[in-house]
């Protein structure tokens, strides 16, 4: 069976495995523990079909007031919510159905692009990496839920792709096409609008390739590009920070949960070991300021907390690496995540970890794959600094597919050779070396 007949199988598959997920789910707003975003979601999404807005009819978390506009959620997202909605009536169902269609197909077949890109062109480990992508336990979970993951991580992949292709050319001299590098553009600023938390990779990923265009000549054409790419960015974000200046009667550049984050993850009710899931009260001083100022004096407060306790910040930081790793099954989570989080990076690890070793011994793949290795760094310590938990690892997991692709083909073949080998060991010597002759003389 050729390549693409392949890849059409793994579609197939990762289409049914997210069906059946939402089709669990049901048609209801209510979601297993860990999953209560939908709520909001579905919530902001049923307030835009009313004409209402972003916003929500009682007080919301983790300080919207009823009635009042709201920047704290995805801007992007509620609209294809509200517009599914508008299409077949406030049914959630609705929403994981599409959904689970899209990220079924979309994913697996992203990583199959990226994977060609970074790790080898043979389709052979491309298809793995896809297949991966299909049964992915978290990836078939959340793209049955009311939750940005699925198309931000879509996003994202279209994004590092995008990326590889403007680095090939770098290296080889060349200044980059322009479609690549507008590419870069629109699937970062989409996936700002899915989620803000992307935002500042954005500058160390121009900052990167600006590094490898050191050697291109002319400078000036490489940076113009860039630049596009960055105005295009900040065209997608715009609309929404003048939305919010019309609302707030100030600057606020997209969304107003950073600062809740930074003050939540540092707060001393954690004390020296993070709790993912606790929520941190807002302090009741802050009442009757706005969400944009709100964001600006929380945020203040949280990079105190670090300043006034930094051993403290240190070890809640260590601490974090555990929410953000965790694989294993825990008692305080539900039986669906529970196999979705073992099923998932609990299986993969072992084949990540081979083939990035696999990939770093190959000078030109640790090169061609440098991109990939920095974005995993950093999108990783962000979190682990900030606020950590294992559904911000997933769009690690997935720019990563492509090693743990080479370490299934690197498993398989260390398999074959090693029973390859017992099985000669246990042929009768005559047989033995009636082979060799025979494979001398052929």
């Amino acid at each position: 069976m050729g390549a693409q007949r392949l890849l059409g199988v793994v579609l197939v598959l990762s289409v049914a495995a997210r069906i059946a997920v939402a089709l669990y789910l049901g048609d209801t707003e209510k979601a297993p523990p860990l999953l209560m975003d939908q709520l909001s979601y579905h919530a902001l999404g049923q307030r835009i079909v009313e004409g209402k807005g972003y916003s929500f009819a009682q007080g919301w978390y983790p300080f919207t007031m009823p009635d009042t506009p709201t920047a704290h959620w995805s801007f992007a997202y509620p609209l294809f919510v509200a517009a599914l909605y508008s299409l077949f009536g406030v049914h959630p169902l609705a929403v994981r159905l599409v959904q689970s269609i899209l990220g079924g197909l979309l994913l697996p077949w992203l990583v199959y692009r990226l994977a060609r890109r970074a790790v080898s062109e043979r389709p052979r480990i491309a298809l793995i990496a896809a297949g991966v992508a299909a049964v992915y336990g978290y990836f078939v979970l959340y793209a049955a839920a009311l939750m940005t993951e699925t198309f931000f991580i879509a996003l994202l992949l279209w994004a590092m792709e995008a990326s590889l292709r403007v680095e090939a050319a770098l290296r080889e001299g060349r200044v980059p096409p322009v479609v690549p590098v507008l590419e870069i553009g629109l699937s970062l600023g989409l996936a700002t609008l899915m989620r803000q938390s992307i935002l500042p990779w954005a500058p160390v990923l121009f900052l990167w390739l600006l590094w490898r265009a050191r050697r291109v000549g002319p400078l000036r054409a490489v940076a113009c590009r860039f630049a596009l790419a960055g105005v295009i960015i900040c065209a997608l974000i715009a609309p929404w920070t003048y939305r919010n200046y019309r609302v707030y009667g100030e600057f606020l550049l997209l969304n107003s949960s950073t600062g809740y984050a930074m003050y939540s993850a540092q707060h001393p009710m954690h004390g020296m070991s993070f709790s993912e899931f606790a929520a941190a009260p807002t302090p009741p001083d802050l009442e009757g300021m706005n969400e944009a100022q709100m964001d600006r004096e929380l945020l203040r407060r949280g990079i105190q907390l670090v300043l006034d306790d930094p051993g403290r910040y240190a070890l809640l930081s260590l601490s974090r690496l555990r929410a953000y790793m965790e694989f294993w099954p825990t008692p305080d989570t539900t039986l669906l995540h529970n196999i979705g989080r073992v099923g998932s990076f609990g299986l993969m690890l072992p084949f990540l970890v081979y083939g990035l070793w696999l990939a770093l011994r190959q000078r030109e793949l640790a090169q061609r794959n440098s991109l990939i290795l920095v974005f995993a760094c950093f999108y990783s310590i962000m979190h682990i600094l900030t606020w950590a938990m294992v559904r911000y690892r997933l769009p690690v997991d997935a720019v990563l597919l492509p090693f743990t692709a080479l370490g299934l083909e690197g498993a398989h073949a260390w398999l074959r050779r090693s029973l390859g080998s017992r099985a000669r060991r246990r042929e009768p010597a005559g047989l033995q070396g009636s082979v060799s002759e025979r494979s001398v003389t052929e």
